[in-house]
């Protein structure tokens, strides 16, 4: 069992619990801004600080999470094989803890094992369900490695062109530009071929987020700007091919995931080759890198059910040093350049009859779940369902602070262009660009006062 701080764990439940009026209503002024999963934060801030599970488990759920904990970190080798059978032919990477390093962000690399960037496919038009239009011959998503004796379907180079960004003071910033050349393809790609980079984003606190009611993401948006503060968030309605329905999406780079078993089921099925009771049917079906035995599904359904209880029930790493004067302030002025009109600091969740520790709790995961137009620097020109080109679902920016811990060297937005905080404001545009500007024209001791306070969540 991973190791809990109880101790400290104890101290804050016990503040929760008597600054609760009733069920799921809290005192605002005397609540513990550390508790950023409310019941479900655990207190550490070491490289481990994602991998906890939610407290207070029973011992039936705490064996589930454990033994999920085992499959996500399991690697895979290509079939026929008496353990952990079914990787490929074509495929990502190898396990699931490879593209989230430890319970967090990936690394920008791809085409090898611990690489961390896939590749969403499509051409123009929609499918009969509305989603992208997959490539003949390749499918959704570039799979750039394979198992002996087959090909991968293509490789991916990644090169960056610097780009200098001056603040009114006078000082610069240089960021990295990416672009990326696809390579060696088994077969040709058409000309009007759409690619996406998607980097593996952080895994934790996903239960909580999908215990959030749909009527309260739906309460954010404000899709024609009503409000005239010109931030017009949209939700992203997507196919679940498992329930044959449309349902909001909540998971994924661009909302496009509608809950937590079609984003594990996917994952295992694209990025690692793996079929399950979800996705039935081999991502290389119908290419000549198709390994043709009749094994499916490969991944035993028990076993995909574990996982998505492991990621349902993973903790919130507590904020840090909340009463900081610097943190304080930085807090007033994500609020006055309108930063928290996208990344909602605090959110009521719902219901969950089997796990108690997310229901009706008060957490603070700095996003809406919705999608926004966030310029065309940052656009991938691949529109997602209702998602366009230009359009991302606002990132979550809990534990943002401690992925230099998690990960080593930290790396933010959709592809990991920015190495830091900073970066990764200065790349905002669209919608979060009038937030931006008033970034930029801030001193320099207020810039750091406010990311300070990013640091600290």
């Amino acid at each position: 069992m991973k190791k809990l701080y109880v101790i400290s764990l104890i101290v804050s439940v016990v503040l929760l619990f008597t600054m609760c009026n009733k069920a799921g209503i809290f005192n605002e002024s005397g609540y513990d801004e550390r508790l950023s999963g409310g019941m479900a934060t655990v207190f550490d801030e070491t490289s481990k600080s994602f991998g906890h599970e939610i407290p207070f488990l029973n011992e039936r759920d705490l064996a589930v999470h454990e033994i999920g904990d085992a499959a996500f970190e399991q690697t895979f080798v290509s079939a026929p094989a008496p353990v952990n059978s079914g990787l490929g032919p074509i495929f990502n990477n190898v396990s699931c803890i490879s593209c989230h390093h430890n319970d967090g962000k990936g690394t920008p690399t791809a085409g090898f094992v611990n690489s961390s960037l896939l590749f969403r496919l499509s051409i123009p038009g929609t499918d009969v369900n509305g989603g992208p239009l997959p490539i003949p011959g390749f499918g959704g998503q570039l799979q750039d490695v394979a198992i002996f004796g087959k090909q991968p379907e293509a490789n991916v180079n990644i090169s960056y062109n610097n780009i200098n960004v001056t603040y009114p003071d006078g000082e610069i910033v240089t960021l990295r530009k990416p672009t990326y050349t696809v390579t060696n393809a088994y077969q040709s790609l058409p000309s009007n071929y759409l690619i996406s980079p998607r980097l593996a984003p952080p895994v934790f606190g996903l239960g909580l987020l999908q215990n959030i009611p749909e009527a309260t993401i739906l309460s954010f948006a404000d899709e024609f700007d009503t409000n005239g503060d010109g931030i017009s968030g949209k939700p992203n309605y997507v196919y679940n091919s498992y329930t044959h329905q449309m349902e909001l999406g909540r998971f994924g780079l661009k909302a496009n995931v509608p809950n937590l078993l079609m984003q594990v089921a996917g994952a295992y099925h694209q990025d690692m080759g793996i079929t399950n009771y979800v996705f039935p049917v081999e991502s290389s079906y119908g290419q000549s890198q198709s390994d043709a035995l009749n094994d499916d599904p490969e991944l035993a359904d028990s076993l995909l059910n574990h996982v998505v209880f492991y990621i349902k029930t993973l903790a919130v790493p507590a904020r840090r040093n909340t009463t900081d004067a610097d943190v304080q302030a930085g807090k007033q002025l994500f609020t006055q350049l309108n930063c928290s009109g996208c990344h909602k600091p605090v959110i009521q969740t719902g219901i969950d009859l089997n796990i108690s520790a997310i229901n009706n709790q008060r957490i603070q995961p700095f996003t809406d779940l919705l999608l926004h137009d966030m310029g065309d620097d940052l656009a991938d020109n691949r529109p997602d369902f209702l998602a366009t080109g230009k359009e991302w679902r606002t990132a979550p920016l809990w534990g943002i602070g401690l992925f230099a811990k998690t990960n080593g060297t930290p790396f933010y937005l959709h592809d990991g262009r920015a190495r830091t905080i900073e970066e990764a404001i200065l790349w905002h545009a669209g919608e979060a660009q009038q937030s931006k500007q008033k970034f930029m024209q801030l001193s320099k001791t207020n810039r750091l006062k406010l990311l300070k306070f990013i640091q600290s969540l």
